[in-house]
């Protein structure tokens, strides 16, 4: 008998060592795992904002490989506004010239900004989607918008709305047109006043500058709006 109870008291002393083993272990797998999330987020905002164009692609690569590893912390975050905005929210200038435009390394950090939805990255897109004068950064930025899907007070609509007008009266461009009538699809049943909306999809179907499928998308999407409004209308009135 008391061999039993010394028996049943070891394997308790036992079982009770691997839990601590276990959770000292997994402390210092979350003290490793949150050094290495700070020396990565270092390394990017390093990266980030140096003068050289083939540093900051770089620095890209680094952030898509952290933020699909989960690694979004406040230095990838503030490395990917840095980004976003080289040469129009944040300019180095040599001679009296903007020395840090780089429209490409914009467009992408704009695509990434997409994986990390939140409030934050909306505001950011829709700085940019109506700062920036390069179709490509702006459509970059309209995409990214509507997969974010934020669209409070009706905000995110009427910054893509703004956004294009302005493209369209200097630098009308199709693929660009073609973003806005993507994300608006994605922004429609969240935006409350239709008005922006419907007259922005318009302005696109009736502008000859664009190529017929883009005239032809805006045209249909008028078509599904109107329709789905008559029902709503109907529905009510019963």
């Amino acid at each position: 008998m008391k061999l039993a109870k010394k028996f049943l008291f070891v394997t308790a002393l036992l079982a009770l060592n691997a839990i601590i083993f276990a959770q000292s272990k997994e402390s210092e797998t979350n003290v490793e795992n949150e050094y290495l999330t700070d020396v990565d987020g270092d390394i990017i905002m390093s990266l980030a904002t140096s003068d050289e164009l083939d540093n900051k692609l770089v620095a890209l690569q680094y952030l898509q490989n952290a933020i699909e590893e989960g690694n979004t912390s406040d230095l990838v975050i503030k490395a990917l506004d840095q980004l976003a905005g080289e040469g129009i929210t944040s300019q180095t200038r040599t001679a009296g010239r903007i020395s840090n435009n780089f429209p490409e390394v914009r467009r992408q950090a704009c695509l990434l900004l997409a994986k990390v939805p939140t409030e934050h990255s909306k505001n950011t897109l829709v700085n940019i989607a109506i700062a920036d004068n390069e179709p490509m950064v702006i459509a970059a930025a309209v995409q990214s918008l509507g997969t974010i899907g934020i669209n409070d007070n009706d905000e995110t609509v009427e910054a893509i709305a703004y956004a294009n007008k302005r493209n369209q009266v200097l630098n009308p461009t199709s693929s660009l047109a073609m973003e806005v009538l993507c994300a608006y699809e994605k922004l429609a049943d969240s935006t409350q006043n239709k008005k922006t909306l419907l007259n922005s999809i318009s302005m696109i179907s009736s502008d000859y500058r664009y190529v017929t499928p883009v005239r032809q998308k805006a045209y249909k999407l008028l078509k599904q709006m109107s329709s789905q409004s008559s029902s709503s209308s109907n529905s009510n009135a019963k």
